[in-house]
């Protein structure tokens, strides 16, 4: 078993939140985004700003704010007892962050399909997506939280 000093896990674990707080303001952002480049015309100068802000927010924030909560979620997870794996609380955390991936590659590649004019997806749909991250995190919330089972 790894085993952090009480003082490293206190850094490790506030620079693992405002990771994800990063991560999820990007998560919920870029959906949004992507319902107003729907309302574009193709080629339009706001697409082409709207393409901009995209490829940034994905390159700038939402990638390496989740490269992080995951660099800094590891150890904690690492530090982790042998008696904690087995609990059900983890393994739906666990379960909901690989959603929360899916999401993420989801949204990447919508976002290189606008990049490249072939995007065949709804406004409708990018509102309903723009939930989903939201719903995944305040899952994620509680099951680490208050550990319902």
């Amino acid at each position: 078993m790894f085993e952090l000093s009480s003082e490293a896990y206190l850094w490790i674990k506030a620079l693992h939140i405002i990771s994800v707080i990063a991560w999820m303001a990007g998560m919920l952002y870029l959906p949004r985004l992507f319902v107003y480049h729907c309302e574009t015309e193709t080629g339009s100068e706001m697409s082409e700003k709207l393409k901009i802000m995209e490829g940034r927010l994905m390159r700038v924030i939402i990638n390496p704010a989740m490269v992080a909560a995951v660099l800094f979620g590891t150890p904690m997870l690492v530090n982790l007892g042998a008696d904690v794996w087995s609990e059900s609380w983890l393994h739906a955390k666990l379960l909901f962050l690989f959603f929360m991936f899916g999401i993420h590659g989801m949204l990447s590649k919508s976002r290189k399909d606008f990049a490249m004019d072939a995007n065949t997806k709804s406004q409708k749909f990018f509102r309903v997506i723009n939930e989903v991250p939201a719903v995944l995190m305040i899952g994620i919330v509680i099951v680490v939280v208050v550990k319902p089972f």
